[in-house]
Parts: C-alpha cells; structure tokens; sequence
C-alpha cells in the first residue's frame, strides 16, 4: 500500500497537481497538532473542572474551541458522557465522519462496513469484540455521526485519580473510549501502556 501512495504522490506532483511542500505540512499537522492528544486533554479538562465539563455538554465545538491550540472542530461537535447507568458509542453508518481535530485519523476498522452496520443493531456484541463488557442494565446509546455533526464520547472517571493535574488524567484517556469501543484507562492499565500521543 504504502509503495503505491509513494507511486501516486510521485506522479501527481511531476503532473503538477500537487505540492509536497503542502503535503508535508499537512502530514506534520496530524503527527503534532491534530489527533487524539487534543481529545484527552479536552476529556481530562472536562473530568477535573466541573464548569467546563457544563460547558462541554452543552456546546462541544464552542468548549473545545475555547481551549485555544484546537482547530475547527467540524461543523457541529456534541459530547455525550458515560454514566454508570448509559454507555455511548459513535458510528457513521453512511461513511466515517469523526472529529478528526480532537480524534485523529479515523482507524480503519471505524470506517469498514461490518463495524457500520453493527454497531447499530449490535452494539454490546459489537464492544464485547473489543473486550468491553457491560453490565445487562447498563443502556447502550448509539450516535450516528453526519458531515454536519459529530459526536465525542466523554468517558466516566476512572477511580483513584482524585487530586490527579489534567496532565496525568489525559494519560487515562484513550481515542476508542473517545468513540465509546473501549473505556478510559484505569492507573494501573496506564502503567502499563507504551508513552504516546495516539493511544
């Protein structure tokens, strides 16, 4: 795959159809300013500091906005919260719209088409495929995301993180539970994991 995206690259910029310049610009974005770093830090914000965690819910692009490094967040960008009563989990059954500023780039098992169309009429079948496991009364909500809106999961606080910075909570927060396949880390699972910016 990657030999023929270099074949094309190569072709259309000796056509003049595109400017490596601009295409490493946009590569560097993603690596360094754009992912799923900027959504941990949104959700971990939201965990310590009540007034923002409103805020959120109330107007995600808005909140997410006022943070100051985030980019435009699409059209419309809603956070719905996990309790321990309702679990969300996002999808795009038309294609695979997502927040790309907050999220990163969509993984490919979020665009394929068994994901699609399971996560709609199975999707406690669907999160026990990715190890998660609820409780039988634990309601599952699933949110179609569009062009014009998307959806970012603010996943419940992990216990024993009391008196955690923001900083140490962002480490608890993973993309997938930020799309409701997985739950946030809990300390000792973060112990454990490599030091990233696209858990």
């Amino acid at each position: 795959m990657q030999l023929r995206v270099r074949a094309l690259e190569t072709v259309l910029t000796e056509k003049g159809y595109i400017d490596p310049a601009a295409l490493d610009a946009i590569v560097e974005a993603y690596e360094t300013r754009i992912g799923p770093r900027n959504g941990s830090v949104v959700i971990a914000k939201a965990w310590a500091n009540p007034e923002f965690k409103k805020a959120l819910l109330a107007d995600a692009t808005k909140a997410v906005a006022s943070m100051g490094h985030m980019s435009r967040v699409g059209d419309h960008l809603v956070a719905v919260e996990n309790t321990p009563n309702r679990h969300n989990m996002i999808v795009c059954t038309l294609c695979s719209c997502y927040p790309w500023e907050v999220l990163g780039l969509p993984p490919v098992w979020y665009k394929s088409a068994p994901y699609r169309s399971r996560a709609v009429k199975d999707p406690r079948g669907v999160l026990s495929d990715f190890g998660v496991t609820l409780p039988k009364d634990t309601e599952i909500r699933v949110w179609d995301s569009t062009a014009e809106t998307r959806f970012i999961v603010l996943p419940m606080r992990p216990a024993g993180t009391e008196g955690w910075s923001e900083d140490k909570l962002a480490d608890l927060v993973t993309r997938d539970s930020m799309i409701g396949t997985a739950l946030a880390l809990t300390p000792e699972q973060a112990k454990n994991q490599p030091k990233s910016g696209a858990k």
